[in-house]
């Protein structure tokens, strides 16, 4: 049985070798102080977020795309494999993505995390290439293709071609600290105390990159959809309730969330997704330059279903941006590729 896991600093997802996708939970354990008992793991554990006693701490054994507490790491890819694949099975050989930016020291952890919790083999797919073959995108041919990955912890930006990364930028910036931009914020601007959950359901509410315009179908320029004149749409007068605990007197309060305060809150993060963008695209080749220029920006991850991020993307650039069709599962359906066709993409893997 192999196995391709696509560790990601929010969720992990496992692709069993003709099966697909099989297992696709949080990355989250819950651990008991003191002994590092392992109590929950996965969605179990994340419901106990910011609601354990304090005997218990449910931590995210990754943290920015690497392994940031390793006994954590091992007993989640452990527990993970015994509910994808139960039952008695042999020794497995595994394709793990990982981040482009990681260092020899955090690639080693990676691979005797995965040696340790079963694995014989261990192979790396580095995560831009997984998500651009899981998008669809001919990384064989020689021809560029970019790709921009925005994951929980993490933002791959690559540019593709004959197989290999031409140039790349890994930021350590992702969906986690967007929920860290809308908690500072909420504490400054309205002197509220809120939690990491709760950031993220503000952020799937109303949270975006540029004002959304109302639904006018594709391939319109920012300009038409919503910078240049034409009426926003019903998102732009949504607001939230935020329910928190007051920063000067520590008693409960609600306050209302607008879409253009969360805008507001998320700017320098996206900015800095911005910016990584045009360096990648400034180091580009220029023939793949006129390869990018043609085919355009694929956005894959979680990151990529931010409202409005496409177009702020396009403004920034000049260069057409589209979302990938399953951008959330784009990795692991690359990672799945590499186990399906493992004599044909091995060139796109390192073994460890």
């Amino acid at each position: 049985m192999d196995i391709g896991i696509d560790l990601g600093t929010a969720n992990t997802l496992l692709y069993a070798r003709g099966q697909g996708i099989v297992l696709n939970e949080p990355s989250v354990v819950a651990v008991r102080e003191g002994s590092r008992t392992a109590l929950a793991v996965g969605a179990e554990a994340k419901e106990t977020i910011g609601r354990t006693p304090g005997s218990i701490t449910a931590i995210r054994p990754l943290q920015d795309g690497v392994i940031g507490d390793f006994e954590a790491a091992e007993e989640m890819i452990r527990h993970f494999v015994r509910k994808a694949v139960p039952g008695r099975r042999p020794r497995t050989r595994m394709v793990v993505c990982v981040p482009s930016g990681v260092t020899p020291v955090e690639r080693r952890a990676i691979v005797q995390a995965a040696q340790r919790a079963g694995a014989r083999a261990v192979h790396l797919v580095e995560e831009p290439m997984a998500a651009a073959i899981g998008a669809g995108l001919p990384v064989s041919e020689p021809r560029g293709s970019m790709v921009v990955d925005i994951g929980g912890g993490t933002t791959e930006v690559a540019v593709i071609s004959l197989g290999g990364i031409v140039t790349a930028r890994s930021l350590r910036v992702g969906g986690h600290r967007l929920d860290a931009a809308i908690t500072d914020f909420v504490r400054k601007e309205h002197g509220l105390l809120i939690g990491e959950r709760t950031a993220e359901d503000i952020k799937v509410a109303i949270g975006s990159a540029w004002p959304v315009p109302e639904s006018e179908g594709a391939g319109q320029s920012p300009s038409d959809k919503g910078g240049g004149g034409r009426r926003a749409g019903a998102f732009e007068m949504r607001s939230f309730a935020v329910r928190g605990r007051e920063k000067v007197r520590g008693l409960p309060k609600t306050v209302d969330l607008t879409v253009k305060e969360v805008r507001a809150a998320l700017d320098e993060p996206v900015e800095a997704i911005v910016a990584a963008v045009r360096a990648t695209l400034e180091d580009c080749p220029p023939e793949l330059s006129g390869d990018v220029m043609e085919r355009g920006i694929v956005l894959t991850g979680g990151g990529a279903l931010l409202p409005g991020l496409d177009l702020r993307l396009t403004s920034a650039t000049g260069i057409p941006v589209t979302v990938a069709d399953d951008p959330l599962d784009s990795v692991a359906l690359g990672c799945g590729r590499c186990v399906e066709d493992f004599d044909a993409l091995q060139r796109v893997m390192t073994a460890a």
